[in-house]
């Protein structure tokens, strides 16, 4: 039962996520703890330097907004979701565009959210951060 609710909690904040093209980054920060660990496969390269490693809810706000910045939302969707204890996996695609290039990245994405009771204590994220890079540059 407890898995069943860790899953609804990402799942309605992807949902609503998507809805708002990545415009309103409250919508991650009730589901966060403090502390709370972000890791971004790209991990703060030139081209991606929002992606740095984040250890509370600041930084994530940070995360949020230099994404926002940076790149426009074409769409964000989380289609399959499976969890094992603390441990919720959601598997999808999202695309966005750099403001600057105008150049798109269409990807895959897994992301790895640890749970304490219903609040989120770390989130890995992978995606094509070669595809990143190039649309950035």
């Amino acid at each position: 039962m407890a898995e069943n609710r860790r899953v609804k909690l990402p799942r309605d904040c992807y949902r609503r996520w998507h809805d708002s093209k990545g415009s309103d980054p409250d919508i991650w920060l009730p589901l966060l703890d403090e502390p709370f660990e972000l890791y971004s496969v790209c991990d703060g390269r030139p081209g991606a330097e929002f992606t740095a490693a984040c250890a509370c809810r600041e930084d994530v706000t940070r995360y949020l907004g230099g994404l926002a910045r940076d790149w426009a939302m074409d769409y964000f969707r989380m289609d399959e979701f499976v969890a094992q204890g603390d441990t919720v996996v959601a598997i999808g695609r999202c695309a966005f565009t750099h403001r600057r290039t105008g150049k798109q990245v269409d990807t895959r994405k897994v992301d790895i959210w640890k749970f304490r009771g219903d609040k989120a204590v770390s989130f890995a994220e992978f995606y094509d951060s070669a595809g990143l890079l190039e649309a950035a540059s």
